[in-house]
């Protein structure tokens, strides 16, 4: 259940810098470390306290992912098979694709939310629900500004029910 790179210009308000071949988007990636290099995957490089994404842009073009969500500058004549799109906030960014994305489906969801106890009140309902429905859950404790994007992004046509933990650290 992908979209074509050329529709995240609209989705995620970005500006298209590069675009070599309008590829699906299909897999989600902000770890430089899990990266496949599948055709789909789209990097979104986000800034960080430690790591700046951006630096890790030749690296996973070396190894063949060709699309990129970027903050910042990048000399894309580096990369010519490359697809970049800028946005303001790559954090931002992929939480408007995970957005748009679950509005493509009609399905309930709970969201499970406070300061403790959110994984395991999770992985209860589950166990209580998974008999009667077809779960989509976040995996582990995915609870932050970026995981539950990702986890959301696993949303597909034959799920019933979404069930996803959220930290509180922000609206």
């Amino acid at each position: 259940f992908s979209m074509q790179f050329s529709q995240l210009k609209k989705i995620i308000n970005g500006t298209i810098v590069q675009q070599s071949v309008d590829r699906n988007v299909d897999e989600l990636i902000i770890d430089s470390r899990k990266a496949r290099a599948g055709d789909g995957a789209l990097f979104f490089a986000i800034r960080g306290a430690k790591h700046n994404g951006h630096s890790y842009i030749p690296q996973l073009y070396y190894n063949g992912v060709r699309q990129f969500v970027i903050e910042e500058a990048v000399d894309v004549r580096k990369f010519p098979e490359a697809n970049f799109i800028q946005v303001t906030s790559s954090t931002d960014a992929l939480q408007m694709i995970a957005a748009f994305h679950r509005n493509r489906f009609t399905i309930p969801v709970i969201g499970v939310t406070g300061s403790n106890g959110k994984t395991i009140v999770k992985e209860w309902l589950y166990h209580l629900l998974s008999p009667q429905y077809t779960i989509v859950k976040n995996p582990g404790s995915y609870n932050s500004q970026v995981g539950v994007p990702l986890s959301v992004w696993q949303l597909q046509p034959y799920h019933t029910l979404g069930i996803f933990e959220a930290g509180i650290s922000r609206p």
